[in-house]
């Protein structure tokens, strides 16, 4: 797996904390040449760059808010600048936000929820298309993982309605895309994380005692973490020259299977 993504040039969106942060760090290990995005992250980015400095890989990092088209649009133009091109794209960029039931979830409540879930990973792909297409011709394939959850597949928690729709797009976007882009040689792929503890987004959403009750329902009787989703990601990311798309990776312990 090492040498297969040696050189290989990947943006992460949202790769300086959590999941993203994880996922950025195994890229590293694998050998990738990393451009992170972040948005509130500066200090988790710092702390990237360090680490690619002592594995001796390429590394630059930028900030944007991946909700304006603009912002997405420089954020891909600075990533192929700085790194000579793309091979692989990975969409991790997205948030439940809160926790709102259908009667409160206004109309500006779910264009908020859309736009970043699935908005941006809409801007951030278009912008990055030509350039991965272009890898996908001299350098053996290109491949897009999107990072979908859980809640995409069946429904979420109590208040997490437009979340999970979201997520769920972007299960369908995965899908439709890789049908589109899969003759150019790009492959497109999505993973759906369960209860992945250790993560702001559950330290935020979901109390202790949610925590516990979905823990004793997970047949592997523990929650993941964030390198169980990276090790996933690496995987799927690896797959740009492999037979994998349009493919959905679950990594839930047993709560859902396909």
């Amino acid at each position: 797996m090492k040498n297969k993504l040696l050189g290989k040039r990947v943006l992460v969106t949202a790769g300086a904390q959590g999941i993203g942060y994880a996922i950025s760090q195994h890229l590293l290990q694998a050998g990738c040449e990393l451009f992170v995005h972040f948005f509130s992250s500066a200090a988790g980015a710092h702390e990237l760059e360090k680490e690619a400095g002592t594995l001796g890989r390429r590394f630059e990092r930028g900030m944007a808010d991946l909700t304006e088209t603009e912002q997405c649009e420089r954020i891909v133009h600075d990533a192929v600048h700085f790194l000579g091109g793309l091979d692989i794209l990975v969409n991790n960029a997205g948030s439940l936000i809160e926790r709102r039931g259908f009667a409160a979830a206004d109309d500006e409540f779910w264009a908020e929820t859309m736009s970043l879930n699935v908005g941006s990973m809409r801007r951030v792909t278009r912008a990055a298309l030509p350039h991965l297409i272009e890898a996908a011709k001299v350098r053996g394939g290109a491949s897009i993982v999107n990072l979908s959850s859980l809640a995409g597949r069946k429904g979420g928690a109590a208040g997490s309605l437009a979340y999970a729709t979201a997520k769920g797009a972007v299960l369908t976007f995965t899908r439709a895309l890789a049908q589109e882009v899969g003759p150019q040689g790009v492959r497109v792929n999505a993973l759906a994380p369960g209860l992945i503890l250790g993560t702001k987004f559950h330290t935020t959403h979901t109390p202790i005692e949610a925590q516990q009750a979905a823990i004793a329902g997970i047949p592997l009787g523990r929650p993941g973490s964030v390198d169980d989703v990276a090790r996933a990601a690496v995987y799927l990311a690896s797959e740009f020259d492999g037979f994998i798309t349009g493919a959905t990776l679950d990594i839930n312990g047993g709560v859902y299977c396909a």
